[in-house]
């Protein structure tokens, strides 16, 4: 028995150390739980659109998500169930630990492009300068994720782990990093898309809010994580923080996801938008109130737009000494 692993027998509290990845377990089955509901709400609100490119991002997010959840429970079975008791078993690092990080690294690595693809999309028109510069930060991080898998394949016991302190921190660094680079730059192509309609513009302002809120969680999340390993290195508390950065990602891309869904009126769900006009009548308003609207569906569609998930009908039915009625349904639109 090596030296280090004698150190860690001595100072091995079940408590702080595989209590705290317990802890850490149930806290991300409960975001899965909610994860779940986010992927079951998004197919619902676009059940008839047909396969498309988000509906297979949200199905390979859950798949993701399932076997990260799959490898934290079998790493806390080992340890507290199969081989409870066992000393030796306890300082050693079990395969499913190793690849539940390559596994939250992909997750993570995956939903940054996610975002940097949305900035792609609502950045159509306007300068390339500030995607292709989000861009190439996501990318230069992706070199911090590759370390970061090559040093917890080096580690064989948990006091190894305080030698890979150095890619613990460049890693969660990082993605802090890039989540407040990608949560500015969403806000600001929301901000300079503004139409002058107050509907149109109270919802990017909500989009905004989620935006932040969520760039928030998860940089919160990497940095209690970078803080815990920093202060108590010799506990896992640090480790099961990290169990929630990959579920939270995916809870917060599926929230934005489904956010025009729970922000657009319960008017605009259930029924849709119908202007009457009388036959032999002139009535001037409500040629601007169409206008209006239309011009307020085509700048609704460019902001929100996603390939295969926007359809609108526009039908127009005419009876002689009848009314003539016109009707503009937006069965569902897409996110940020």
């Amino acid at each position: 028995m090596s030296s280090s692993t004698q150190d860690l027998i001595l100072q091995l509290h079940i408590g702080n150390t595989f209590g705290a990845l317990f802890i850490g377990v149930t806290l991300a089955a409960i975001l899965f739980g909610l994860s779940n509901i986010q992927a079951f709400v998004y197919f619902q609100s676009h059940k008839g659109t047909g396969i498309s490119f988000h509906k297979l991002v949200v199905a390979w997010l859950w798949i993701l998500d399932a076997l990260h959840l799959f490898l934290i429970v079998h790493c806390v079975y080992y340890y507290l169930v199969a081989h409870y008791a066992d000393i030796n078993v306890l300082t050693e690092i079990v395969w499913s630990f190793k690849l539940q990080i390559v596994i939250d690294v992909i997750i993570v690595y995956g939903v940054h492009l996610l975002y940097f693809h949305r900035i792609w999309i609502i950045a159509k028109g306007r300068s390339r300068v500030l995607p292709i510069a989000v861009g190439v930060i996501i990318i230069s991080g992706s070199g911090v994720a590759i370390a970061l898998i090559w040093a917890i394949y080096q580690c064989h016991v948990f006091s190894d782990l305080i030698k890979i302190e150095w890619a613990t921190f460049m890693a969660l660094g990082t993605i802090t990093f890039v989540d407040f680079v990608i949560a500015s730059s969403l806000c600001y192509l929301l901000a300079i898309s503004r139409t002058g309609f107050s509907s149109t513009d109270s919802m990017l302002t909500k989009l905004m809010a989620y935006i932040i809120n969520t760039g928030c969680l998860t940089s919160m999340c990497s940095l209690s994580a970078m803080i815990t390993c920093a202060v108590m290195p010799h506990n896992f508390i640090f480790l099961g923080v990290e169990f929630l950065v990959a579920k939270l990602y995916v809870n917060s891309f599926l929230a934005l996801l489904n956010a025009p869904y729970y922000l657009q009126p319960a008017t605009e769900t259930n029924h849709s938008a119908e202007v009457h006009m009388h036959h032999g009548i002139y009535r001037p308003e409500l040629n601007v109130i169409a206008s209006q609207g239309e011009e307020f569906q085509t700048s609704r569609k460019s902001t929100f737009k996603h390939p295969g998930d926007d359809v609108i009908h526009l039908t127009r039915s005419a009876m002689s000494r009848r009314p003539i009625e016109v009707t503009v349904e937006t069965n569902s639109f897409s996110s940020v």
